[in-house]
């Protein structure tokens, strides 16, 4: 059967705001873990073949051809197929909205048919925990309303509207529509030990998941260049952002390889503070605020009690134990092995974390979300916890597996926390000792302007010590430790371009030093290149910055989806997918295009509503 060789960018993504199922080009959906982000898989096929589960559904005619698109702004995905007798369309979603939690989580796959005659080839390969446990499947409908119950451990699935027969591991059937036809298929996730939802009306599932996404993207903020890339990328954001527990994942895959051959395979469906944070000031600065005073509550139980046991990411509900080991039931996305679950990046001293939350709760701060009981305290709690690690090495924004260094981004993101911290008291009238963060944040400059800076370039580095630059150092100028066009980022950003950007984009750092402790090499990070483009703005590079940008939105799928790398040479997307990094920098980018440079732009927001506390049902808190 050999292993599934879609490109990565031929997956569209359907989500509820709680997990998501990725779609090929061609009609499966190949990845799909219930009932959340970070839970184990039904369909792994994308980390292997069809026997790791999948759900195909495409024309029996081998040579009908496909063009797919989403239904305006949301993730209610319409592939149109077009053959020589006729024309029919797949509407896939995710059922989200009002009145639809009795459902709990499923995927709805509508069959319409347009003209002449269409026959479609349904297969369904359930295989559960990723792909190390194959259900107990039965039939229990009739042939008025046929259904398929499939029962391993803890979960089951029913699947409605279609009669399939056992094949070979697997279950088949076939449908045909013709013009104005149409056949519901409705897959719905439960607790094996209650007893199956009740069917799903697709009518009425249809019309609230496509007002809830449209009523959501209707209060988007933005004005400029590329708008219809950056409302696609507040999309995936606020779809990364788990409508339950307000923890927001750094991507919906897990071990996509950043080096096709290699073993870089991480997964990134949890909670990274920092990824989190970005996505906040991200959706802050577009108009939405209610987001930000839900993370920050999951924050607080998060954190919960000592900030000593802080960690860098989190489970989707906070949880700590993310222990990361490596599956041999998932032979790897193309082979690339190792496939791993958990991540133990977890437990790594990253000294850059607390300043981008700090960051970003200024940011929330300014746009009007007043603190709660909890949260001043929760931040004065964070930093005391900056000043007893000041002195610390740490493993870098960039997760190095090899020694710890004094990394030149992470000594300016404690600078950033403590002068946060400061604006926190002086500007925003909480209380605090001030005068001493204001004397550590001054030895913190102190010491990055003599040691972060090399003596002969005049450029900042990587770490103290090195000659090397790091794309993390484009940050500086957003979080205001100096202006853009300060010569030292000048002289950087020189050196970048000479260093890390062979092919017209920019790499994260050079592989080929060793300080990250990995074999293999990596491609472009397409959010260091979205950086690159904001840098270009801000410096008076507007033309630079404009061809960039165009060339960087261009990488986009055919459905606005970012990955997290790209390889120039194979003209593929690399790793997990899609990734928040890469679209909160697009955003970004965007607005560094019409003067907005900084982080997280801090404007009166556009609707009032969007101070105020979050109530429930508001599509703009949710």
């Amino acid at each position: 059967m050999g292993t599934v060789t879609s490109p990565i960018a031929d997956y569209a993504m359907l989500s509820d705001t709680r997990t998501a199922a990725l779609v090929s080009r061609e009609g499966s959906i190949d990845w799909l873990c219930l009932p959340r982000y970070d839970s184990a898989s039904i369909f792994g096929a994308l980390l292997g073949d069809q026997r790791h589960g999948c759900w195909g559904l495409r024309p029996t005619d081998p040579s009908a051809v496909p063009t797919r698109r989403y239904d305006g702004d949301t993730f209610v995905l319409v592939t149109r197929w077009e053959s020589a007798t006729g024309v029919a369309e797949v509407w896939d979603f995710m059922p989200h909205g009002d009145g639809l939690s009795e459902h709990g989580v499923a995927v709805v796959r509508r069959v319409v048919g347009v003209s002449g005659t269409m026959e479609f080839t349904q297969r369904l390969t359930l295989r559960f925990d990723y792909a190390r446990a194959v259900p107990w499947v039965r039939q229990v409908g009739d042939d008025d309303a046929p259904a398929l119950l499939a029962v391993a451990g803890p979960d089951a699935v029913i699947l409605r509207g279609a009669r399939l027969a056992p094949t070979d591991h697997e279950h088949r059937g076939t449908l045909a529509v013709g013009a104005s036809e149409r056949v519901d298929l409705t897959l719905s996730w439960f607790p094996s030990y209650l007893d199956a939802p009740a069917a799903i009306d697709v009518d009425r599932a249809l019309a609230a998941t496509t007002a809830w996404w449209q009523d959501w993207a209707a209060r988007i903020d933005h004005a400029g260049p590329h708008h219809d890339d950056v409302v696609r990328s507040l999309l995936v954001l606020r779809a990364l952002s788990h409508h339950d527990t307000g923890g927001i994942v750094a991507a919906a895959t897990t071990s996509l390889p950043e080096d096709f051959a290699g073993t870089r395979n991480w997964d990134y469906r949890y909670v990274w503070l920092r990824d989190a944070a970005l996505t906040l000031e991200a959706l802050i600065g577009h108009g939405f605020l209610g987001v930000a005073d839900r993370w920050r509550a999951w924050l607080i139980r998060a954190i919960a009690g000592d900030p000593a046991e802080l960690q860098i990411m989190y489970g989707l509900g906070g949880e700590r134990d993310l222990f990361e080991r490596e599956l041999d039931s998932l032979p790897g996305y193309g082979g690339a092995a190792p496939v791993r679950i958990g991540n133990g990046a977890a437990h790594q001293f990253q000294a850059d974390v607390i300043g981008e939350v700090m960051v970003a709760l200024d940011e929330a701060r300014k746009a009007g979300l007043p603190e709660s009981e909890a949260s001043w305290p929760m931040q004065r709690a964070l930093l005391a916890y900056v000043e007893a690690n000041m002195d610390r090495v740490d493993n870098g924004i960039w997760e190095i597996r090899a020694d710890p260094h004094m990394f030149t981004h992470s000594r300016v993101m404690i600078w950033a926390a403590l002068d946060r911290g400061i604006r926190a008291v002086r500007e925003g009238g909480l209380d605090g000792p001030a005068d001493h963060w204001e004397r550590l944040r001054d030895r913190m400059r102190r010491e990055i302007d003599e040691r972060g800076v090399d003596p002969d370039g005049g450029f900042f580095v990587q770490f103290y010590g090195t000659s090397e630059v790091d794309a993390s150092l484009l940050l500086l100028p957003q979080v205001g430790y100096c202006a853009a066009d300060d010569p030292r980022m000048l002289a950087t950003v020189a050196q970048m371009e000479r260093t890390l950007m062979p092919d017209g984009l920019l790499l994260r750092y050079r592989t080929e030093t060793g300080v990250d402790g990995l074999e293999g090499d990596e491609h472009p990070f397409l959010a260091c290149s979205f950086w690159l483009v904001q840098q270009y703005a801000a410096s008076g590079r507007g033309a630079d910055a404009a061809r960039l940008m165009d060339r960087l939105c261009a990488l986009a799928n055919d459905v606005g989806l970012l990955s997290e790398e790209y390889d120039v040479g194979g003209r593929r997307q690399a790793g997990n997918t899609p990734q928040a990094l890469s679209h909160l920098a697009l955003v970004g980018a965007a607005d560094a295009l019409v003067g907005h440079y900084g982080r997280a732009v801090a404007s009166a927001l556009k609707h009032p509503s969007s101070t105020t506390a979050p109530v429930e049902g508001d599509s703009r808190v949710s």
